[in-house]
């Protein structure tokens, strides 16, 4: 998972004004005494009356979003959020907090830039190749993608939302396959946690990403197999970019909602959720050890993601989500430590698993996917538990391989692609105290084993690192799920092109590789350095179970084995 992908929430309310081409504002454009919340309605309220009751708290609407119920609000009153949440048209009102800037090193999916020394590591020797890193990439070999290619390497028809912190479109792996047309930026840089603006209007252009997490994520699904840098598991499929996550790795609300939104007007096929919804790890309905408006703020994100998530599956989106880096059981969760992780400081709140949820991974319609590295184990940091598990993908283990050569190596991760932006800023790590790659684009030779650089005859390049968590192995699984749609997809209305997202996901479960539980049940990774936290229990069978789903997901499988409409997993 992105940003502190290390547990799971999405925030507060970004502030986000939508124009008619889909694009945003940043509300800065309020008065400098008005604060910005995100209000959700009530089941069933018209959004006229949703609107009035806002007016009546002392709210002025500045974008709305009908489909969902919900509205960006500014208001000067200090009591708005509690007038809005006693309204009964209204479930509750999120605002947005300024706290301190956030570092962009996560210490799961970077963990390889904490460590000491990395060794260089022994890759295994792969098989034929179709561009000069896809040795490099354990991970399509794992799932069969190599293979798979040849059978259907995905079609342009197919469109592939990247709902993350943006999509560098400059990387020559990416470029051939990015859609312009239907990308959109939903979420304006916020100077408190992202730094001065690049650009006058806070909005990023598209085919651009501050953050990297986004195009790490878009390569892999779909990198274009062209003989240059690397290739992802559908090369020939539609990379659209729906910028929901802000560039220091907070996904707020208002962008994630919206971006959904956008998915399912316009027809995407599949979309890729590396990412949690913040400030709350778990969102509760009525937690006892938060205040009431902070619980009335909570329901208020659960009501407009889940609103979301079924919007987008009912107009055809199939939805595919990182179940985190908590290494946690989803149906058993711990209590949280890290929450709010933005505008406030953070406090322990026990979680009933009842009415508690991580969002999007455990919303409606959504696949959830855990990590595996290269040996096929779950990576230590995953979570799991089949209440929300639905498959496996490589997401790589930094710590895979005790006891042989490949033990804390980089090459047990994935590698994809990376804008030369963000590896060019620094210091990265207490190790690493200069950026990875310098002023002219040269690589720092203590990094040359975990990022590399590719270049054509006319002197464009492309930049490739390593990464590893659920965050990674999502956009395997996304890209497996594109490769259904490639294949199987029939015209759709209007010159569309499709497929059902339930005939998608069954199709996905059930060309799987079953994959049984290890022994004994109870992992624990003390060999790893890990301590009692991470060990994890394995339940269920050979069909199904907590670390696996109904499998490691097999794109060749998938794309080589008749479609069975109404067939079980």
């Amino acid at each position: 998972m992105s940003k502190r992908f290390t547990a799971g929430a999405v925030a507060t309310a970004t502030v986000l004004a939508l124009t008619a081409a889909g694009m945003g504002v940043p509300a800065s454009a309020a008065p400098a005494s008005s604060r910005t919340f995100t209000v959700v309605a009530e089941d069933g309220v018209a959004a006229d009356t949703a609107v009035a009751a806002i007016r009546a708290a002392g709210g002025t609407v500045v974008s709305r979003s009908d489909e969902v119920g919900m509205f960006q609000v500014t208001s000067d009153r200090a009591d708005f959020a509690a007038r809005a949440t006693a309204a009964p048209a209204l479930i509750g009102a999120a605002e947005q907090k300024a706290i301190g800037r956030k570092p962009k090193l996560d210490r799961v999916e970077q963990e390889n830039q904490l460590a000491a020394s990395a060794a260089a590591g022994a890759a295994a020797k792969r098989g034929a190749r179709m561009d000069p890193l896809d040795d490099k990439l354990w991970g399509l070999e794992m799932i069969r993608a190599d293979k798979a290619r040849k059978v259907e390497p995905g079609d342009r028809r197919v469109t592939v939302g990247v709902l993350d912190t943006g999509v560098d479109a400059s990387n020559p792996d990416i470029a051939p396959n990015f859609n312009w047309s239907l990308s959109r930026n939903f979420a304006p840089d916020l100077t408190d946690v992202d730094g001065p603006c690049e650009v006058p209007s806070c909005l990023d252009p598209v085919g651009t990403d501050d953050g990297g997490h986004g195009t790490h994520v878009a390569g892999t699904i779909g990198a274009a197999a062209n003989g240059f840098g690397l290739s992802g598991v559908a090369p020939k499929v539609s990379l659209v970019e729906l910028k929901g996550g802000q560039d220091s790795g907070y996904f707020f609300l208002d962008p994630v909602v919206n971006a959904l939104v956008y998915a399912g007007r316009n027809g995407l096929d599949v979309v890729n959720m590396s990412f949690y919804v913040d400030p709350w790890l778990y969102n509760c309905t009525a937690n006892p050890a938060d205040s009431l408006e902070d619980q009335a703020e909570q329901r208020a994100i659960i009501k407009a993601m889940k609103r979301a998530l079924v919007f987008a599956h009912n107009r055809g989106v199939t939805l595919v989500g990182a179940l985190g880096n908590n290494n946690e059981d989803l149906g058993a969760p711990r209590t949280d430590t890290s929450s709010p992780d933005y505008g406030a400081e953070p406090y322990d709140r026990p979680i009933d698993n009842e009415s508690c949820w991580d969002l999007p991974a455990e919303g409606p319609h959504v696949i959830g996917v855990s990590s595996v590295g290269p040996s096929g184990k779950k990576s230590d940091f995953s979570n799991y538990g089949t209440e929300q598990i639905s498959v496996a993908a490589p997401g790589g283990w930094f710590r895979d391989g005790f006891g042989t050569d490949t033990y804390r190596s980089p090459a047990n991760m994935i590698l994809s692609t990376y804008p030369l932006k963000v590896l060019q800023e620094g210091p990265i790590s207490p190790t690493i105290p200069d950026p990875r790659v310098d002023a002219d684009g040269n690589i720092d030779p203590r990094v040359a084993n975990e990022v590399f650089k590719q270049c054509k005859a006319n002197g464009e390049c492309g930049y490739y690192t390593y990464l590893q968590g659920t965050s990674m192995a999502s956009p395997h699984a996304a890209g497996v799920a594109a490769l259904i749609v490639s294949r199987y997809g029939k015209p759709q209305g209007r010159g569309g092109f499709g497929m059902s997202p339930d005939l998608v996901e069954q199709h996905l479960y059930r060309t799987a590789a079953e994959h049984a539980c290890p022994e004994p049940r109870l992992q624990q990774y003390r060999n790893e350095g890990r301590d009692e936290t991470y060990d994890a229990y394995c339940a269920g069978g050979l069909n199904f179970n907590g670390f696996y789903g109904y499998g490691i997901v097999d794109a060749y499988a998938a794309v080589k084995t008749p479609l069975k409409p109404n067939a079980r997993p």
